[in-house]
């Protein structure tokens, strides 16, 4: 029995030795990445027709829009050549002046992230206009892969973000946005891509927002369709005045 024990014992030692010799460090495996080709420049100018469609009313219009980087983002509508409005988007609010009204808005971006339950930033809001990723990635980014797109899944606290980008173009095609407490949801759709300078650029694109208020869940719908549009450096004029007439909502 002794001997019996004494073998057991040398033959378990030998496979924990050979176990040990053989044992295979742990791999380190790298997170994901995605390209993603976003438009830059220095100025950009374009020309529009854009639907505006809430539950109460519809308009469409033809407009001027033009963005100096990361400032100002300038715009001038028309309805059937009549001037109708303008709107100038900067770092601090958005104002928005009616010219068929003889009125004004004047909205900060902490009014208008309180009433969605998104975060509303000048940073956002230009992304959204030119197609490009509305939030930077970080490292906790998740990305999923199908044969046509890279899905980049994000959170930034209630709000989570998914990205449909292109798997051939880089091109982000699809947002889609959705706050966990209120359920409210921002959705960015962009296609009829073109070369603009040395990318390319969605002329066509729609914005759904759904979000709740105290007489039920609302909704508004922008549709965009560039016929002009380019980048450059050429400086720009983003002529703004309220006439004193106005009155302010």
């Amino acid at each position: 029995m002794q001997k019996k024990a004494l073998l057991y014992l040398i033959l378990v030692s030998l496979v924990l030795q050979a176990c040990t010799k053989k044992a295979v460090p742990l791999l380190t495996i790298e997170p994901k990445t995605v390209n993603i080709e976003e438009i830059d420049f220095e100025y950009f100018h374009g020309k529009a027709r854009v639907n505006f469609r809430d539950n109460k009313k519809e308009r469409d219009v033809r407009s001027t829009i033009r963005v100096r980087k990361d400032s100002i983002i300038w715009m001038n509508f028309s309805v059937v050549g009549v001037q109708g409005g303008k709107v100038l988007i900067n770092k601090d609010s958005i104002v928005i002046v009616s010219t068929v009204d003889k009125e004004f808005y004047v909205f900060t971006y902490t009014e208008l992230s309180d009433r969605f339950k998104f975060t509303i930033n000048y940073d956002i809001i230009q992304a959204a206009f030119l197609g490009n990723p509305v939030v930077s990635r970080q490292a906790s980014d998740i990305i999923l892969e199908d044969p046509s797109f890279n899905i980049l899944q994000q959170t930034r606290g209630p709000v989570s973000i998914k990205s449909y980008i292109n798997a051939a173009s880089t091109k982000v095609e699809k947002v889609e946005m959705t706050e966990s407490n209120s359920n409210n949801s921002l959705t960015l759709n962009y296609s009829n891509f073109q070369q603009v300078g040395q990318k390319i650029f969605p002329y066509n694109g729609v914005i759904n927002l759904f979000y709740k208020t105290a007489a039920g869940i609302l909704s508004n719908t922008i549709t965009f369709e560039y016929t002009k549009a380019e980048v450059g450096d050429r400086e720009l004029r983003f002529p703004f005045n309220i006439p004193r007439k106005y009155e302010r909502r």
